[in-house]
């Protein structure tokens, strides 16, 4: 039995949600935590042998805080079987749904200098009705010029959920 952490960096949600589903899958041979990025700040990270760590996009970034999550335990994580996952919209497009495609990925990766042992992508949610007057005008101008749907009045989910069931199946087979 194994003894695994997730933690979530989640602007809206959605990252949260793939997270549950990790959780939910590996459940059955691991006892599993599932903490915020805020929660993981007061986790001892030693007392895990899987630490899964899954991260949201807002306008071509990672919360700062992630890096400095990164960058504090990056020993720990070195030590560990860690995990790196990112959910971002970009990830919608061929050439751009896999780590080593993905632009956010790579710069995440090249400007923590953590090396997980498994790195993925997804592609996340546009939820234009639940976002605030600002961010929904921002992201619909950056979808316009990214060629993405640009209806306010409606929702879009790009996540494909087998690629989430297969990365999981992947990480409970690896480790």
């Amino acid at each position: 039995m194994s003894n695994s952490l997730i933690i979530y960096s989640s602007t809206d949600g959605h990252t949260k949600k793939i997270c549950e589903r990790i959780a939910n899958s590996l459940n059955g041979e691991n006892l599993v935590n599932l903490v915020s990025l805020q929660e993981a700040k007061n986790v001892n990270l030693s007392n895990f042998e899987k630490i899964i760590i899954g991260a949201s996009i807002r306008y071509g970034n990672y919360s700062q805080e992630l890096f400095k999550f990164v960058n504090l335990n990056k020993n720990i994580l070195d030590k560990k079987k860690s995990v790196f996952f990112s959910v971002n919209v970009v990830a919608r497009k061929p050439g751009k749904n896999t780590s080593e495609t993905n632009p956010y990925v790579k710069k995440f990766l090249k400007k923590s200098k953590w090396i997980p042992k498994k790195i993925n992508v997804f592609a996340g949610k546009l939820d234009y009705p639940n976002y605030n007057l600002l961010d929904k005008y921002i992201i619909k101008f950056i979808m316009f010029i990214t060629n993405g749907p640009t209806d306010t009045t409606q929702s879009y989910e790009f996540t494909d959920w087998s690629k989430v069931k297969d990365f999981t199946e992947e990480i409970e087979k690896t480790y």
